[in-house]
């Protein structure tokens, strides 16, 4: 697929960014968000197929959570071979085969959602629908290619909060299919994306462009599993982003199985949670523009402790509304924290350029040049979050039958999530030369939270 290229690529240059590299990058953001939409609601398919599996199918709730884990774990590891498919490929290239990849569970997923198909067979198609999950990964280094640093936080807010929207509208697909035809007909959920895939794949290829300045760079690479705060990161983000998509893809089966919600009524509240907590991703990467990622997210993990002990309170005493209250706030503030830390990462880089005493376009680069590296990373072990809360539940549910002990672990990863952000990031310590000073000097609002 050779493509369109540009061959001239500076969003650091204010000239440059007036008159032409602003329209670019919005064209590019405004349809890569449309195929991670996509490639967000094949991901999270089994949220929606597990609430159509009636007694017909002979599955119990642990088998329904090991599915929706299954696809979670293989969407988490792909994301890190889509993310250097970028570089390699081209943006826009990788992008319109990533989306005609989705054709693939959906199809087969299509064939074989009917009572007496195997278990195995099932696992099989939940693994097959990862690919989705990788979308996020390839989309978000695309982006952060287009965008100066000052436009960061809004532009990957945006286009991960409109991919996370996926989630949700896949929700509502299948209420709508559950709450009209019944709980008999999933294939109907199906048959509506397999034509949005296609309209997807050829948009991208009609109006997106691939970055010749964006090369594949295995010392990049290296550097970034090297740095300790790629894996600092890659620990906070599972506490947002996994926190997200793991409530996402388990709260139809936890109403369903701790409250004995039918699949209707299920359906008729699952898709919230993640709506809300989509919208509002954008919002905290703009918060943190404007203030900082670090206080953002610090902040963030203090309310997500807050709420998760009202939704162990519920559990407990198995009040419905005040879990529903509970669970709610955590998806939104899963949102808000997806978008301060994700802010965090290429200010951080940046900073670590200047300390390795680089300067102008020469610390831009490199900050860029890392960032885009370490994204997949702290994408996929962020994802694999999302595997760790499906599996708790599973847990939980197996041994006492209800998800309480799978929360008090969520209150014990947040309160450490807190701990490490202001030990690593907001602590001040001594000055010394051309640190944290110098580099907030520089520029006030990377401050601390970013050296």
């Amino acid at each position: 697929m050779g493509g369109r290229w540009i061959e001239r690529w500076e969003p650091e240059d204010e000239t440059f960014w007036r008159e032409q590299g602003e329209r670019i990058a919005r064209r590019n953001l405004a349809y890569s968000v449309f195929s991670e939409h996509i490639g967000f609601s094949i991901w999270s398919l089994w949220s929606v197929m597990v609430l159509f599996m009636g007694p017909a199918y002979g599955i119990d709730p642990a088998g329904k959570f090991f599915l929706i884990a299954t696809a979670t774990f293989v969407g988490a590891l792909i994301r890190i071979p889509y993310t250097f498919a970028v570089a390699r490929f081209g943006g826009r290239n990788w992008t319109v085969f990533s989306a005609l990849m989705l054709l693939l569970p959906t199809g087969f997923a299509f064939a074989v959602m009917e009572p007496g198909t195997s278990y195995g067979t099932f696992v099989l198609v939940a693994a097959l629908t990862g690919v989705g999950g990788g979308n996020f990964a390839s989309s978000m280094t695309n982006i952060n290619a287009f965008f100066p640093l000052r436009k960061k936080g809004w532009a990957l807010g945006l286009n991960a909060g409109g991919g996370n929207i996926g989630v949700p509208v896949v929700q509502l697909v299948g209420l709508l299919v559950i709450g009209t035809a019944g709980a008999l007909h999933p294939r109907i959920v199906l048959g509506v994306y397999l034509p949005l895939i296609v309209i997807a794949a050829v948009c991208s290829a009609l109006f997106m462009d691939n970055l010749a300045p964006v090369r594949n760079d295995t010392g990049a690479v290296k550097e970034a599993l090297a740095a300790r705060h790629t894996w600092i990161m890659a620990f906070l983000y599972i506490g947002t982003f996994g926190s997200f998509i793991g409530y996402s893809f388990a709260f139809g089966l936890v109403l369903q199985t701790q409250f004995g919600r039918t699949p209707l009524q299920a359906a008729s509240l699952t898709f919230i949670g993640p709506l809300l907590g989509s919208l509002i991703r954008p919002v905290g990467g703009s918060l943190a523009d404007k203030h900082g990622g670090a206080r953002i997210t610090l902040w963030n993990f203090v309310a997500m402790a807050a709420a998760t002990v009202v939704v162990i309170y519920a559990s407990v005493v198995e009040s419905l509304a005040v879990f529903l209250v509970g669970f709610i706030a955590l998806f939104v503030l899963s949102g808000l924290g997806n978008g301060s830390t994700f802010k965090m990462i290429p200010a951080i880089f940046l900073a670590q350029g200047h300390r390795k005493g680089l300067a102008g376009e020469e610390a831009e680069a490199y900050g860029r040049r890392l960032s885009g590296a370490a994204m997949g990373l702290i994408g996929a072990v962020g994802a694999l979050g999302g595997l760790g809360i499906n599996l708790a539940f599973r847990q939980s549910f197996q041994t006492t039958g209800s998800g309480t002990w799978a929360f008090v672990a969520f209150l014990a990863f947040y309160a450490a999530a807190l701990a490490v952000t202001w030990a690593v990031y907001l602590r001040r310590r001594p000055a010394v030369p051309d640190t944290a000073e110098a580099a907030e000097e520089r520029n006030p609002r990377l401050g601390y939270a970013e050296v």
